[in-house]
């Protein structure tokens, strides 16, 4: 018997519990879907055959800037983290009452110009003007293909594996409030530097297909993109992904002072705002040298953070001693967006 809870949610993530809840319903069995849905996992696996069909769905909400691009982006990045390829895209758009035909034309064109340059086809999906919404939401859903004896989970950590992460905490949530709270920031950090954090979504960018492929190659045993809750969100789900604990060095996760000093402006954790464009990824010790060149001579940055351990939980340091590590399904923008 199914009872109702008074509690009400808040934005971003299902809570954890709630969401085991509801995902434990997953419709007809069918022996194809080697991997369905599962907490800590972004994409869901289908043996086609000969290879594996990976697919996924994720909507853009925080933000309306580029709203087209975001979407195409944030799903093929979690297919890539399966070590597959994004190659087919359809969406679900979802327009405000009052939204003009050009600024539809823009989205449609943002899709087109993105899909392209990732050498993705547009599969087709659904167009609505609808009261449901205040602003555009696109929510995208992407394919893709890999060789069965390529694909990577978020549940293949093991223990002693080192836990590396590419380029910075936060760059998609920085850019964000970069691009949504502008006038509030002009005075703290002047035009270009404001200029400059809006950039960080293009320079270095929140796609990580070109080192989730080339870490695929290298022998890598799990791969997660962090999203809504962050970094810690992302650490916390591939830890639970994979049934192993975590180690972690808070002073080796690379955060850049733009990000910080944003950050601090709004009193946010950057640990905690949407971080898009970061890949955190386990490996042999033994493989990390030579994929840490790969990296290099991509001009990829990529940092050991910490180690994994048998014993479920993350243990945190910093300078040396015990430190908090706090996660949430609610990512930090949620607070002031």
């Amino acid at each position: 018997m199914l009872t109702h809870s008074r509690d009400m949610l808040t934005r971003g993530k299902l809570p954890v519990d709630l969401l085991k809840t509801c995902i434990a319903g997953s419709g007809a069995r069918d022996s194809r879907v080697l991997i369905g849905p599962r907490f800590g996992e972004d994409c869901a696996v289908i043996d086609i055959g000969e290879q594996y069909l990976i697919t996924k769905t994720d909507p853009v909400t925080f933000t309306a800037e580029e709203i087209g691009w975001y979407a195409v982006h944030v799903n093929a990045n979690d297919v890539a983290t399966m070590g597959a390829r994004p190659l087919w895209f359809q969406t679900c758009l979802l327009f405000p009452a009052n939204t003009t035909e050009t600024e539809v034309h823009q989205v449609f064109l943002q899709i087109d110009t993105t899909c392209q340059e990732l050498g993705i086809a547009v599969t087709g999906g659904h167009t609505e003007v609808t009261n449901a919404v205040t602003r555009p939401v696109v929510i995208g859903d992407m394919h893709g293909l890999v060789a069965k004896d390529r694909l990577i989970t978020s549940g293949g950590a093991r223990p002693d594996d080192l836990v590396v992460m590419t380029k910075t905490a936060g760059i998609e949530g920085t850019s964000i409030l970069a691009m949504e709270k502008t006038a509030e920031l002009r005075s703290y950090l002047g035009t270009s530097t404001l200029h400059e954090a809006q950039q960080l979504r293009h320079t270095p960018g929140i796609s990580v297909i070109p080192e989730a492929l080339l870490a695929a190659e290298h022998g890598v045993t799990a791969m997660h993109d962090p999203t809504e809750g962050g970094i810690a969100m992302g650490l916390y789900e591939l830890a639970t992904a994979s049934d192993i604990g975590l180690t972690l060095d808070l002073d080796a996760i690379p955060i850049l002072p733009l990000t910080q000093r944003i950050c601090q402006v709004f009193n946010l954790n950057p640990l905690g705002i949407i971080s898009s464009g970061t890949l955190l990824l386990t490996i042999p010790p033994a493989r990390w040298p030579e994929l840490q060149a790969a990296f290099h001579t991509q001009h990829i940055a990529a940092q050991v953070i910490g180690t994994v351990h048998q014993e479920s939980g993350i243990r945190a340091f910093s300078g040396g001693k015990p430190a908090p590590f706090t996660y949430s399904e609610t990512d930090e923008l949620a607070k002031i967006l």
